[in-house]
């Protein structure tokens, strides 16, 4: 089972758990009381800079008979697709520059380039899946009610064609955005409410007719006898988006490490038993400054999970003091490199298109998937090692358990 007492596995009490998130809270308040022309200054050039990416890619295709240049505007186009989804768009809606006042990079007014409104992405994205992270039952993007992706989720023959669902979930990926929020499996089961369904169609249906006809209609239509393959690249380029779009969001939740957790103690949650599942929940990448910008600080998803509505341009900083933390408390920092990190999760879609009974792990030991089960026979607290001075918590168990286990695989061979 996935994890139902946070601060128990996390082998913290809750004077623990609530002393940390004073320290975070502190974290928080610093980064607010020092916002300013800096970051305001970020902004406006990332904007500069997507607006004059797809300026360009725009012009290029009107030569996109030729191959260079149907390559070159696709990729400009595709670039500047992703800076406007990942570091504006998914960005402003959180709301990271509502301090600014500033009515064109308000999370109220932001319409971005994809299928899905805005307004459905803020409740399924900003409320369901930030407020309720990796719950089981709760948060829809555990699998965006498609893949099974924790060995939680009971096992259905639908499961085995997981591998093919995510290829063209990754390919069409703004379109699986778009559907989220309508309930599709609601709607099969005859449990929604029509009239909301209907309206939530609506807004979809206008969504897509809007961006379908910009993308293939009226842009390729500029570009005259051009206009088949600047169709092309307009496709080619949504997809770009989309692949990288995918790859981004699964590396922050489906890696090994990023644990799940059952709807137990959401009732009661504090503040600070709220950060620390965020923590818990989510994974990072590695890899500097460009690729934090081009996954729009995603990079820092536990950062961004802790403090969602915060400047992503300052998530680097944060990273310092959450690294910190992490050691104080001895929590793990789940982080890696893109294609590590993506690998693992697709890996994990892989295995998990099997019955568990074909599976080794336990649903208390599995990579991707935990709980406090695990930890049963073992001193499950933070204490300090009296020769070094270190902490000894959860990070230094999950290190231990593996080591435990690398040994018992030498003598069962």
């Amino acid at each position: 089972m996935a994890i139902a007492d946070v601060k128990e596995y996390a082998h913290l009490t809750e004077a623990d758990v609530e002393a940390l998130g004073i320290e975070l809270d502190a974290i928080r308040r610093d980064i607010e009381e020092s916002r300013g022309e800096r970051d305001a200054r970020y902004l406006r050039n990332t904007i500069r800079l997507q607006r004059g990416l797809e300026v360009a890619g725009r012009a290029v295709l009107f030569g996109s008979r030729k191959r260079p240049l149907w390559l070159l505007g696709a990729g400009l186009l595709g670039t500047a697709k992703i800076i406007e989804n990942m570091e504006l768009g998914h960005n402003v809606m959180h709301g990271q520059w509502d301090w600014m006042n500033d009515p064109e990079v308000h999370s109220s007014t932001w319409e971005w380039d994809v299928v899905g409104p805005s307004a459905h992405w803020k409740q399924t994205h900003n409320y369901l899946h930030h407020k309720y992270t990796n719950i089981l039952g709760m948060d829809d993007d555990v699998g965006y009610g498609l893949l099974r992706v924790t060995r939680d989720q009971r096992w259905k023959p639908f499961n085995a064609g997981n591998i093919a669902y995510n290829t063209v979930l990754a390919l069409f990926f703004e379109f699986g955005i778009a559907a989220q929020h309508v309930e599709l499996g609601k709607v099969a089961m005859g449990r929604d409410d029509r009239a909301e369904t209907k309206r939530k169609l609506r807004e979809v249906g206008e969504k897509v007719g809007k961006q379908l006809a910009k993308d293939y209609v009226l842009f390729p239509a500029l570009t005259g006898k051009a206009w088949k393959s600047t169709m092309t690249a307009n496709l080619t380029a949504n997809m770009i988006r989309n692949v990288w779009t995918n790859a981004v969001i699964f590396c922050g939740h489906f890696p090994d490490g990023a644990e799940k957790f059952t709807k137990d103690d959401v009732d009661n949650e504090t503040q600070a038993q709220w950060y620390l599942r965020q923590m818990l929940g989510s994974a990072n990448i590695s890899g500097g400054p460009v690729m934090d910008f081009m996954t729009g600080n995603l990079s820092y998803q536990i950062e961004h999970h802790i403090f969602p509505d915060l400047p992503s341009n300052r998530y680097a900083e944060i990273a310092v003091r959450v690294r910190a933390l992490c050691d104080k408390y001895d929590l793990p920092y789940t982080t890696g490199p893109l294609l590590v990190q993506y690998a693992k999760a697709w890996r994990t879609i892989a295995k998990l298109s099997l019955p568990n009974q074909y599976l080794r792990d336990t649903t208390d030991d599995a990579p991707e998937t935990a709980s406090e089960r695990k930890w049963e026979g073992t001193q499950a607290v933070l204490t300090v090692d009296p020769v070094t001075g270190r902490s000894r918590g959860l990070r230094t168990a999950i290190r231990e358990a593996k080591k435990r286990r690398t040994v018992r695989g030498l003598f069962s061979r």
